[in-house]
């Protein structure tokens, strides 16, 4: 691979400073990383399939023992032999098993790619609604719109067309979406409902899981969803049926319509991870509208994961990557955002954060605003 046309880095004693600020990593570390991001689209769906053929749960049931490849082969119906030596190998490669003798053991790579939650979402939203999208990414880049959205339906943002989609993407999308914000609700309940709302404006709804799990944990709260004409819909009769549609109505609206007003009167306003889905200026006109629908002592809560306020490497990783997924895909000009741009938002849309509440659950960050004191 011409790893020996890299010269040493320096003598034992004393080695060279990197001229890469901040880079420890030597040549060889450097150039294989290199490499993983070449070869990572191939690698990528190579996981996939061990996971999805069963393979890799064959692999792990084998234990410590391991398994070979003829006994791969025979466990799992669709492989032959061919199949199987090739799945272990790039397994090999990927560090989702290892090789002990002949026989290929789960490392717990595979063991995460197999079974944990936040990993299996991100594979199925990766492939589902990102993969073949992102051929167009440079495109994107250049145009500042969402090309590759064209590989899913013909709509301007991804957001007018989600109850179109074809019936896996539709699926891995919001499981996806439900995965990053379901987890939290109940955590972020009591802070939202401890002045006692009576009214709440929910921007984005959905399909309406706040709404409901507001309507359970307070029987006497009333919530209007604005969102989509399509995903209202859904957000409506999830209502209906949960016996709800007395407290929970609805207002088709586009956003992005700087002209477009929301209705007023409201003791909260609940946007939850919404607002990566504009950009910043965008942003500052929902926010300056959403302002004027709080009664006097109204608060405005935003629920959102930011890239620089995250506990682990893992999260920090998903959220930066999930900015490419909103400009490839989703609109063209949105982001995760580092909370210093959010702040600014806020700011220009003269409001004052009171509190912030960080790592509620693994990754959500809390705003409690009031409008700014003029």
């Amino acid at each position: 691979m011409g790893d020996a046309a890299i010269k040493p880095e320096g003598s034992p004693k004393r080695a060279r400073r990197s001229r890469f600020s901040g880079d420890a990593k030597s040549n060889l570390d450097a150039k294989f990383d290199a490499q993983k991001l070449a070869f990572g689209p191939l690698m990528f769906q190579a996981a996939r399939v061990l996971r999805d053929t069963g393979a890799l749960q064959c692999i792990n049931a084998s234990g410590r023992k391991g398994i070979t490849a003829d006994e791969l082969e025979a466990g799992v119906d669709c492989l032959t032999i061919y199949a199987a030596r090739l799945l272990l190998e790039a397994g090999l490669a990927a560090e989702m098993v290892a090789l002990e003798g002949d026989r290929y053991v789960l490392t717990k790579v595979g063991f995460f790619v197999q079974s944990d939650p936040m990993t299996t979402v991100n594979f199925d939203f990766v492939h589902d609604v990102c993969y073949q999208a992102f051929f167009h990414f440079g495109e994107t880049i250049r145009e500042g719109k969402p090309i590759g959205l064209k590989e899913l339906g013909p709509w301007a943002t991804i957001y007018e067309g989600l109850t179109e989609l074809p019936e896996q993407v539709q699926r891995s999308w919001f499981a996806f979406d439900h995965y990053y914000s379901d987890s939290v609700f109940d955590a972020v309940l009591p802070m939202v409902f401890e002045p006692r709302p009576k009214r709440m404006l929910d921007i984005g709804g959905n399909t309406g899981k706040w709404a409901l799990q507001c309507c359970a944990h307070d029987p006497d709260v009333e919530v209007t969803i604005l969102d989509h004409p399509g995903q209202l819909a859904r957000a409506l009769q999830n209502a209906v049926d949960a016996k709800c549609a007395e407290r929970i109505t609805g207002q088709a609206i586009d956003l992005l319509d700087a002209d477009a007003q929301l209705p007023t009167g409201f003791d909260v306003v609940w946007l939850s991870q919404f607002l990566d889905c504009f950009g910043e200026d965008e942003i500052i006109s929902i926010l300056t509208r959403a302002r004027d629908s709080l009664v006097g002592g109204g608060r405005l809560f935003i629920l959102e994961t930011y890239w620089d306020r995250q506990r682990y490497d893992a999260a920090r990783f998903s959220v930066i990557n999930t900015s490419l997924y909103f400009a490839a895909v989703a609109n063209g000009n949105s982001k995760m955002y580092h909370s210093e741009r959010m702040k600014h938002c806020i700011d220009a849309a003269g409001l004052q954060i009171e509190t912030e509440t960080d790592n509620i659950g693994v990754s959500h960050t809390l705003f409690r605003c009031v409008p700014a004191i003029a």
